[in-house]
């Protein structure tokens, strides 16, 4: 129900958009769709590769490797496969939802959901460019520690 009243809503406001000024609303539409084109390589090759994973280990195993009673290990295991994983948040809180079914702890899908979206080991190069090699090591060290902390609190959380 939800997600119909948010693209009723979506449509409501590009058609007012629309209404208001055809060649922006148009030129806008088409860089969405561009945008969209450049992510989906991206969204499918992580899909297939947690897919196959996930075929390949029953639930049993999932909850073994990073369920509730995996604890801090699964906790890091899970930070770290965040880290090396980069991805836009979108897939991963997909991703995480399917984790979550396949028998996966609230603080491990936490930390690596927090840590592929906010540490990027395979982007460090990139970033140290732009803002030098020490604030990016230093960015992504806090925002993995962050990763860590906000895991606990959530598991924490999760459990009352």
């Amino acid at each position: 129900m939800i997600s119909f009243i948010a693209y009723t809503l979506c449509f409501l406001l590009l058609l007012i958009s629309f209404a208001k000024d055809k060649k922006k609303t148009k030129e806008s539409f088409f860089k969405g769709l561009k945008s969209l084109e450049n992510i989906m390589p991206q969204f499918i090759f992580i899909v297939f590769i947690i897919s196959m994973l996930l075929s390949l280990l029953d639930t049993d195993a999932v909850s073994n490797i990073i369920g509730n009673e995996s604890g801090g290990k699964g906790v890091m295991l899970s930070s770290i496969f965040g880290s090396i994983t980069t991805m836009p948040t979108f897939v991963a809180f997909s991703i995480g939802n399917t984790l979550l079914n396949s028998g996966a702890g609230y603080s491990q899908v936490v930390a690596f959901i927090s840590t592929s979206t906010l540490v990027g080991i395979l982007t460090f190069n990139l970033e140290s460019k732009y803002v030098g090699k020490r604030v990016a090591f230093y960015r992504n060290l806090l925002a993995f520690v962050f990763s860590i902390f906000i895991s606990i609190i959530i598991g924490k959380v999760m459990i009352l």
